[in-house]
């Protein structure tokens, strides 16, 4: 076998590599097509699901947390949505997500405190999506987080049932840095999302049904 066929084979196999390693990437980006948008142009629901990740020094969110909190207060008080469902991790390394969001909501940001519920399960993505829809009740809502980690989010509770857009969130003070080392995560992380997805894994954490967010729709 000639040097020129063994290069050609070695370049074949590795596009077709790369092409499986990539596919839940790619999954995760086009099922999320049309259904990302700017906060200004965001559709309207009555819910807005806010999604944790790293509390700061002395519980307050650190920049990403607190740029996906102020495009929910964004939706909430231009009536784009009603309610803002916070849901994270309670038990987090960082402190109790759930609760540093609500407060953040609520205090900085000014939001009714009725306007707020918190999950304290959310323990990923998945988790969020699957609790909002059997333990919340929701079936259609908006969606907050930044732009590398929105499509898989979307993706996610669509492929759960859940009429979902997505929103992107602000990130002040996030550095280019910090956001290409979350990029690639993502890209990785999208392969555990299809996993989820085809599987249908149960939560992490099964609670019994509230009616938090639809008291709280109520009093809105």
């Amino acid at each position: 076998m000639s040097s020129k066929v063994k290069r050609r084979r070695w370049l074949v196999g590795g596009v077709v590599l790369l092409l499986m390693v990539s596919a839940p990437w790619i999954w995760t980006t086009t099922a999320a097509v049309g259904h990302v948008h700017d906060a200004a142009d965001a559709p309207t629901a009555d819910v807005v699901i806010v999604l944790g990740t790293t509390v700061g020094a002395g519980g307050q969110p650190e920049a990403r947390l607190a740029g996906r909190l102020q495009t929910a207060a964004e939706l909430v008080t231009s009536g784009r949505a009603r309610v803002a469902l916070v849901s994270g991790d309670g038990g987090g390394d960082s402190g109790d997500e759930p609760a540093a969001m609500t407060a953040y909501l609520t205090g900085t940001l000014g939001v009714d405190p009725a306007r707020v519920v918190a999950d304290p399960n959310g323990l990923d993505t998945y988790d969020s999506c699957v609790r909002a829809r059997d333990v919340y009740g929701v079936r259609r809502a908006l969606i907050v987080t930044q732009s590398y980690h929105l499509s898989r989010a979307v993706t996610l509770c669509r492929s759960l049932g859940l009429d979902v857009d997505g929103v992107r969130a602000r990130c002040d003070g996030c550095g280019r840095a910090l956001l290409a080392e979350k990029s690639v995560r993502d890209y990785f992380a999208s392969g555990k999302a299809a996993w989820d997805a085809v599987r249908q894994r149960p939560p992490a954490v099964t609670s019994p049904r509230s009616s938090a967010v639809e008291t709280a729709l109520a009093r809105s």
